[in-house]
């Protein structure tokens, strides 16, 4: 089967650099698969988890944050706040953030730190879930 070349740019750094066969990504009205030779677009991602098959059979899942993709010539680029893996998410640090946000959504807040404390405890859930379904297969 064919293959496209992938490239991860997070915050932290580039988190994946490489061939891929199969890509599907957390987009903004669901999940969205990119197979090689998929037609150029631009698209924005949600902060969700994401599935790359490197290898036949071989799914590799990820917690992403917010970004966008590029998918151009058979190159596809996503840059995004955040990429985890779930071996690297550390589950009692998610927890403590995920309950830090909940007790500032019930604080008063302006409208730029309601939406900002709204995006950290999605990114929370978003690593816990990864962490728990990761947890379940082993």
């Amino acid at each position: 089967m064919d293959t496209f070349g992938l490239r991860i740019i997070s915050s932290d750094g580039i988190f994946y650099e490489g061939r891929c066969r199969k890509l599907v990504i957390p987009a903004s009205d669901g999940e969205m698969g990119i197979l090689p030779n998929h037609e150029n677009m631009v698209i924005a991602l949600s902060i969700g988890i994401g599935k790359l098959e490197i290898q036949e059979g071989k799914w590799q899942e990820v917690a992403f944050g917010q970004g966008f993709a590029e998918v151009v010539n058979n190159r596809v680029t996503l840059i995004v706040d955040t990429a985890e893996k779930p071996e690297d998410i550390d589950v009692r640090l998610a927890r403590e953030q995920k309950e830090q946000a909940q007790e500032q959504l019930r604080q008063k807040q302006s409208i730029q730190e309601y939406y900002h404390t709204q995006a950290s405890l999605a990114r929370a859930m978003n690593r816990l879930k990864l962490s728990q379904s990761s947890s379940r297969k082993l």
